[in-house]
């Protein structure tokens, strides 16, 4: 009986301190945060927490870039944690939606694109961190558009880094896209 009793206290410290160290990986991490040209761009999925705090002190984000629409707002309360935090620490704060859904998913139209590309083209915005709820899709295109664009990437790499930080195969729409910002 005494082996059974030592055995599943065992088990339930085991189980704690796998808890307490998955909470802390994650209170660490940042949701699918990216580096695509460092001190110059970053992506993530939804800050939250001390993820705003490590974000201006460790990585000196001038700017936010928010790719979710008025409608995703409404999802939870992090909307307003985000914008009193931007408030608070003199971050620039910029919504540029680009729809989830659609014929080609979250990929930017061509007016949110020159949006974003005169945004990078100010130094002062520097080092800016495009946002949604994931880090993949609608952040890696806006981003992708850039790097063909502005940031000296060639379209192989663009595609090679689009294709690491999705982590699936690129459809012919996304092809297509970031073969058009290549030109």
């Amino acid at each position: 009986m005494k082996k059974k009793k030592n055995a599943f206290i065992a088990w339930f410290w085991l189980l704690v301190i796998i808890i307490a160290v998955t909470g802390l990986i994650r209170h660490f991490s940042i949701k699918n945060f990216q580096t695509i040209k460092q001190d110059v761009l970053y992506v993530s999925g939804q800050p939250r927490g001390m993820d705003y705090t490590r974000l201006l002190y460790k990585y000196h984000i001038a700017t936010i870039v928010n790719v979710r629409s008025a409608n995703e707002h409404r999802e939870r309360n992090w909307h307003n944690e985000e914008v009193t935090w931007i408030k608070d620490n003199g971050v620039k704060y910029i919504e540029l939606p680009i729809e989830k859904h659609g014929p080609v998913q979250g990929i930017p139209d061509a007016n949110t694109t020159a949006k974003f590309l005169a945004i990078m083209s100010e130094s002062s915005n520097l080092p800016v961190l495009i946002h949604g709820s994931s880090g993949t899709k609608r952040e890696i295109y806006l981003a992708a558009a850039w790097m063909l664009k502005s940031g000296g990437f060639t379209l192989e790499q663009t595609t090679e880094k689009v294709k690491q930080i999705n982590n699936e195969p690129l459809t012919p729409g996304e092809m297509e896209f970031l073969q058009s910002m290549a030109k």
